[in-house]
């Protein structure tokens, strides 16, 4: 290295007030956290999803109380939050799906692995769930 060379900054001993709030990750290192939460978010709330899936096709009694406990809510929980966290698996599942997309078309395309291009797939990963995220919560929250 010259001297002329800037030298880069070594963090051996990282505090984390001081130095994490500065420390900007890239938009793909984002996509890639994101696909470990939701991951993470799909496994705890495994419980919920099954009993939505029982709870809907069981017989048309069950399904009425599916669809009340959307409206009305369930045992202490309002209906709002029940369909707070079906947004949310909404968002896990959609993310998931299309992170690994995105991870699969990365193995194939030898060119998908530059970091310009690696950064584009992760904002359009990003864009793309959110985008269908508010489609389908929209839908949830009854707007159409």
């Amino acid at each position: 290295m010259t001297e002329l060379a800037k030298k880069r900054p070594e963090f051996r001993n990282i505090n984390a007030f001081k130095d994490l709030p500065r420390y900007r990750l890239p938009v793909a290192g984002v996509v890639s956290i994101l696909h470990r939460v939701s991951g993470v978010l799909m496994f705890v709330l495994m419980p919920f999803i099954i009993w939505l899936f029982d709870t809907s096709l069981s017989s048309e009694i069950s399904f009425a109380r599916f669809r009340s406990a959307f409206i009305n809510g369930l045992w202490i929980f309002p209906g709002i939050l029940i369909k707070l966290v079906a947004l949310a698996l909404i968002w896990a599942y959609l993310h998931h799906f299309m992170a690994g997309l995105r991870h699969l078309w990365m193995d194939v395309s030898h060119a998908a692995v530059s970091k310009e291009s690696g950064a584009k797939s992760a904002r359009i990963t990003l864009v793309a769930s959110l985008l269908l995220t508010v489609v389908l919560g929209a839908q949830l929250f009854g707007l159409y």
